[in-house]
């Protein structure tokens, strides 16, 4: 058909630890799924690979990007962008880890590196048998040494010491290079995995251990986006959690200007923390904020607190909570935390139902297929007319019956919500007392309660849990024009 079903599979070290859902039909499938994954300290690299779904035979992949810890790391705010997809040979995948000791002497003449290759484990199978015939192929300073060979094994012993002598002054940027291959009789050898040192970061004496075998770098270079590109963003954190009360400090600076409101507003930690927060950061500090207050149960005065200083700074009602302000961000995660339970009793009857009719929807006179009205009507073709009515008809319906829902849900709205919008109503009365602003208070909870709550959940249900997987396109455009 000339287009793909493509979902992605996360792999940290080679094992699957996520997968997203399948987007249908599209070669330029959106996602805009977030995955949160506890790593263990030692890993190595994270890689996504994309693949496209058949219903029939095995699933075809389209390509991978592979990203190395060191690369992660070497990000403070985090890997983001577009990164060309990488071809995947079957015969390159590797697995498995190799135990080694290391001895790099500090001084002597000559200085001689002793390479301690023990065994290997986990080693991908590269025969027909389902094991391989692996060999330690080790190279230092332009030289080049080998094990023997391990039959028909994918967890050899080796036992060999395989020594380098080294030139004389700093060891700067040489590299020790151990890759493991599987020999054949016939034909080249199967790669199996390699790591790397840099000797000027060894210790003197002993390194030992286990270590991941990484791919080689010829399968992860950049192939010119000729299979296409991934937007990646991906942020490698690393948290120390204290016992609770070496918190207390921290939570009683944040809450003073909410439990000591006398005080001056300006000088207090939250309206620092406002100043100094920057576009990008804004989500994150909102996020962990609503988490802290929800937790000593301030976070109602906390959106008043917020709401408040962003209503003082705002002279034109029209503008008001547009941005994406602390007050903004924190009032949607508020809604996020406290209500998806509320959300999905009011929308999931009508996105379910949206999915399983599958009707044609179009209001766009460009966009619209004739030839689709098949679904609507037994005579062939429709007229745009004829479209434009029908699929009026179907989104007042689906309109109508949301609508319904969220009127008739007042009293299954969360309490602590309603009384955020109670007391943000109050705010927005006292600061555009005057009649011609009276629509305003309205304005300011529809923006937050439809325009950053409902609306995003009818347009994107998965990233909501309302489903399990993303629209096709059809009921896709169907989700953004009732979205509208």
């Amino acid at each position: 058909s000339g287009s793909s079903d493509p979902y992605c599979v996360v792999k940290v070290d080679n094992e699957v630890v996520a997968r997203t859902a399948t987007v249908w039909r599209s070669l330029n499938p959106f996602w805009g799924e977030e995955i949160t994954l506890l790593l263990p300290r030692g890993f190595h690299s994270l890689s996504i690979y994309v693949l496209d779904e058949d219903t029939i035979g095995q699933d075809d992949v389209i390509g991978k990007v592979s990203l190395s810890r060191q690369q992660i790391s070497a990000e403070p705010r985090g890997v983001d962008g577009w990164l060309s997809l990488a071809p995947v040979n079957p015969a390159q995948e590797v697995q498995g880890e190799i135990h080694l000791e290391l001895r790099v002497p500090e001084r002597g003449h000559p200085r001689v590196l002793r390479c301690h290759l023990i065994e290997a484990r986990d080693l991908a199978p590269r025969d027909a048998s389902g094991t391989s015939d692996p060999f330690g192929r080790v190279s230092c300073c332009g030289h080049t040494l080998e094990t023997a060979v391990m039959k028909k094994t994918r967890f050899p012993h080796w036992d060999e010491v395989l020594e380098f002598e080294l030139p004389e002054g700093e060891l700067g940027e040489a590299v020790l290079s151990v890759e493991l291959w599987d020999w054949d009789i016939v034909g080249k050898n199967d790669f199996l995995g390699r790591v790397e040192f840099f000797l000027g970061s060894l210790c003197p004496g002993p390194t030992r251990g286990w270590f991941q075998l990484l791919p080689s770098p010829s399968t992860t270079e950049d192939h010119g986006g000729q299979l296409g590109a991934l937007r990646l963003a991906v942020r490698l954190l690393e948290d120390t959690v204290l016992p609770p009360h070496h918190y207390q400090p921290l939570i009683q600076l944040l809450t003073e200007p909410i439990l000591c409101p006398a005080q001056s507003p300006e000088g207090t930690a939250l309206a620092v923390l406002e100043e100094v927060t920057s576009g990008e950061s804004r989500q994150d500090v909102a996020t962990k904020l609503v988490t802290i207050f929800l937790g000593q149960g301030l976070a109602v005065p906390l959106l008043d607190y917020l709401t408040t200083r962003e209503l003082a700074r705002t002279t034109d009602p029209n503008t008001l909570f547009r941005s994406n302000s602390l007050a903004s961000k924190s009032m949607e995660q508020f809604m996020k935390v406290v209500g998806l339970p509320y959300l999905h009793e009011v929308l999931k009857p009508v996105v379910n139902r949206i999915f399983e009719e599958r009707k044609y929807v179009e209001l766009d006179p460009g966009k619209m297929e004739l030839s689709r009205g098949r679904r609507i009507s037994f005579k062939g073709s429709l007229s745009e007319a004829q479209v434009r009515d029908s699929s009026l008809e179907l989104l007042k319906g689906y309109l109508g019956d949301t609508v319904d829902a969220i009127v008739g849900s007042v009293d299954k709205c969360p309490l602590a919500m309603r009384v955020a919008f109670k007391q943000l109503r109050r705010r927005v009365e006292e600061r555009f007392p005057s009649a011609q602003h009276e629509e305003v208070r309205y304005f300011s909870i529809s923006g937050f309660l439809f325009l950053r709550f409902l609306a995003p959940a009818v347009l994107t249900p998965k990233l909501f849990g309302l489903r399990e997987q993303h629209a096709q396109p059809c009921t896709g455009r169907t989700l953004l024009l009732l979205a509208k």
